[in-house]
C-alpha cells in the first residue's frame, strides 16, 4: 500500500520530543488506534524514537488488524545500538560509526529489529532519517538501501531530511544521483514555512518522487489553540523559537481565515489543503499535540480534524494569496550545503560543494540570496 493523502506519525502525541503535555503509553497507543478508525491510513514511525520504543507503540496499537489495510513508514538512519547519545545533538549517524563496507549489514540489521518491534514483515515506505552529507551522496549507502527493497524488506525507499529545516540543494542532488530509487521525500513545509522547501519542489516533480510534508501545523499554530501568550514547557523545543513568532504566526493565521470559512475548513484542515495543492506533494503529516491549557483541543480532536480533511483542491489564486501573507524567505539559518559554512562538515551542516553550486544553478537557485538567513522576523 502507497502513502495516503493523511498520516500519523509516532512523534506525536509528545511522546518522544518532548513538547505538549506528557501522553501515557496507553493514550498513545489509542491515540493510534483512534486515527485508523476516523480513516488515517499512513502509520510513520523511526527506530530511534525512544530508542526503539515508538516502533513498539505502533506494533501494539496496530495489531490484529488487516495488513494491507495500512500503509506502514519507517525510518532508519541513527545508530542508536552502537552509538552514543550526544545530548540534545541525539544519536549519531551510522555513516560516522560504520565504515562503507560495513553500511549495508547495519541498514539491513536496523531495518530487521524495526520491523520486529512494529510486529511487521516489510515496510511499504523505508526513509534513510536525517541524513548527513554521506548520507545524501554515496553511492554504497544507496546500493544498501536498494538491497533491502530486492530482499522484500521495503516496497519503497524515500529520504527524510532533518531535523530542523534546510538541507534543499542536497535533497535536489539526492534527487539527480539517485532519482530511479526514490519514491518519496519528506520535507517540512506549510502556509507559514513555505521556504526553503518550495524549492525542491520542481525538482521532485521532474524525478518522479512523491513528497510528504511534516510541521503543517507549524509548531502546533494551525491547531488553534496555541494563542499570544502560551505557556510552553521547559524541555519543549518550541520555547527556544524567537520571541515573539506565535503572535506573528497568529496575526498571520487571522488574514487566511477567510479561505478556510470558504472551504468549511479548520485552520489545521487549511494547512494540509495548502500543503497538497504545491507540486509533487502527496500527502500530509501534521504533528498533531496535547497542548497544555484548560483551552486546549484534546488530541483526539485533531486527529478528528485530519481524518475529516475535505476531498479538494484550493485554486492558484488561493495558493498563492496564502502563500503572499506566510512569506519566510530569510527567516532562519538553513542546515546542510551553507554558503556560510566554514570549516570540517558537521553531522547536519556543511559547505557548499562544485556539485551542489551546478545543481544550484540548473535549478535556477541563487544560494547566496535565496538560502541566506537575512534575519526577517516572518513568524
Amino acid at each position: 500500500m502507497d502513502l495516503t493523502r493523511t498520516a500519523f506519525g509516532t512523534w506525536s502525541g509528545g511522546r518522544y520530543m518532548h513538547f505538549g503535555e506528557p501522553m501515557s503509553e496507553e493514550r498513545f497507543v489509542r491515540v493510534i488506534q483512534h486515527a485508523y478508525q476516523r480513516g488515517i491510513r499512513t502509520f510513520m514511525t523511526a527506530d530511534v524514537y525512544g530508542s526503539g520504543a515508538a516502533d513498539e507503540m505502533l506494533g501494539r496499537a496496530l495489531a490484529g488488524l488487516p495488513r494491507d489495510s495500512y500503509c506502514l513508514v519507517g525510518a532508519i538512519g541513527h545508530d542508536f545500538y552502537k552509538g552514543e547519545r550526544a545530548g540534545a545533538k541525539g544519536y549519531p549517524r551510522f555513516t560516522t560509526t560504520h565504515k562503507p563496507g560495513e553500511y549495508g549489514d547495519y541498514l539491513r540489521m536496523a531495518t530487521e529489529k524495526s520491523l520486529a518491534r512494529c510486529r511487521a514483515d516489510k515496510f511499504d515506505l523505508l526513509l534513510l532519517h536525517n541524513p548527513d552529507l554521506t548520507g545524501y551522496t554515496s553511492d554504497k549507502v544507496w546500493s544498501a538501501l536498494d538491497k533491502l527493497t530486492d530482499a522484500r524488506l521495503t516496497e519503497r525507499l524515500g529520504i527524510a531530511p532533518g531535523p530542523a529545516n534546510g538541507f534543499t540543494l542536497d535533497v535536489i542532488l539526492c534527487f539527480e544521483r539517485f532519482g530511479p530509487l526514490l519514491d518519496w521525500a519528506m520535507i517540512i513545509l506549510n502556509p507559514l514555512e513555505p521556504w526553503p522547501g518550495n524549492l525542491v519542489l520542481p525538482a521532485a516533480l521532474k524525478h518522479e518522487v512523491n513528497v510528504i510534508t511534516r510541521v503543517v501545523d507549524y509548531g502546533g499554530l494551525f491547531h488553534d489553540d496555541v494563542k499570544p501568550g502560551h505557556k510552553f514547557g521547559q524541555q519543549d523545543h518550541r520555547a527556544f523559537r524567537p520571541a515573539g513568532w506565535v503572535e506573528a504566526g497568529c496575526e498571520k493565521m487571522d488574514q487566511m481565515r477567510e479561505v478556510a470559512a470558504k472551504h468549511k475548513a479548520t485552520m489545521l484542515q487549511l494547512a494540509c489543503l495548502w500543503n497538497l495543492s504545491q507540486p509533487g506533494v502527496k500527502s500530509v503529516i501534521p504533528t498533531l499535540i496535547q497542548e497544555a491549557g484548560a483551552n486546549a483541543k484534546s488530541i483526539e480532536a485533531k486527529v478528528d480534524e485530519l481524518g475529516s480533511l475535505p476531498d479538494l483542491n484550493l485554486t492558484a489564486d488561493e495558493c498563492e494569496f496564502i502563500a503572499r501573507i506566510g512569506d519566510n524567505k530569510g527567516c532562519m539559518e538553513l542546515k546542510g550545503a551553507n554558503p556560510t559554512h566554514a570549516g570540517e562538515p558537521q553531522p547536519d551542516r556543511w559547505g557548499l560543494a562544485h556539485d551542489h553550486e551546478l545543481a544550484a544553478k540548473r535549478w535556477g537557485i541563487d544560494a547566496n540570496a535565496d538560502l541566506a538567513c537575512t534575519h526577517r522576523m516572518s513568524g
